[in-house]
């Protein structure tokens, strides 16, 4: 039961800390286009005809 004490707010703590940087990440632009690099490397712009 003692263990509780220190295992609930480390959770917390660990778990605002990952908040935190998600938000961080999210607002620095890191996920503003997820899906170009997988989608250009599909097609072929050096079009020759």
């Amino acid at each position: 039961m003692d263990s509780l004490l220190i295992l609930v707010p480390a959770a917390l703590t660990l778990g605002l800390l990952a908040l935190a940087a998600f938000l961080w990440a999210l607002r620095h632009g890191q996920f503003d286009d997820p899906e170009g690099a997988a989608g250009r490397i599909l097609f072929d712009d050096d079009d020759k005809t």
